[in-house]
């Protein structure tokens, strides 16, 4: 697979089915993010992932009403970072953006092996935060959800989950996203 067709492939899927989850997987998955470029080398980025489903089934309680769907998922990347691990130039912080930029990576990763890799915001950051044992600094800012794609939709999706699995939701167009050399 070329990279264009990783990037069209990646979809946010809710539909998920239990996989088995190695640390060889892991792995993996860990190293395509730590080859992410960062601001001077930084690398501001840590990762936790939760496989085990002792704590798969706590994580279930961080979650918000609408993504009671997470529970199906094999893996769980908790993303953190800290404001002080990356440049801060004047008044830009750059540690969301490399570290989003390394999550980045590992969706991609993922989805080239066949995964489906869901980022949330919905779960309660200090509960998913105890529950992984995430020191109190570190700023929870994604929850990556990895599992095989299941068809037809499992029971956990509501009806408008259920319809938005069927087909890609629409893009923005590029001319409301891009620019010519001025904005």
């Amino acid at each position: 697979m070329d990279l264009m067709e990783i990037i069209t492939k990646r979809r946010a899927y809710r539909s998920l089915r239990p996989a088995e989850i190695t640390e060889d997987l892991v792995r993996e998955l860990a190293t395509a993010a730590s080859l992410s470029a960062s601001c001077f080398n930084n690398q501001p980025w840590r990762f936790v992932f939760a496989y085990e489903p002792e704590v798969l089934e706590k994580l279930g309680q961080a979650m918000n009403r609408g993504n009671r769907w997470t529970r199906a998922a094999s893996l769980i990347v908790a993303v953190c970072s800290r404001r002080d691990l990356d440049c801060v130039v004047k008044e830009r912080e750059y540690y969301l953006f490399d570290t989003g930029m390394a999550t980045a990576f590992l969706i991609l990763r993922a989805t080239e092996m066949g995964w489906v890799a869901h980022p949330i915001a919905g779960y309660d950051e200090e509960k998913a935060k105890d529950i992984l044992g995430i020191p109190a600094d570190l700023t929870l800012i994604t929850l990556v959800n990895i599992g095989r794609h299941l068809l037809p939709p499992n029971d956990l999706l509501n009806e408008k989950q259920v319809e938005i699995e069927k087909e890609r939701p629409e893009r923005l167009k590029l001319e409301e996203i891009m620019r010519l050399n001025r904005f």
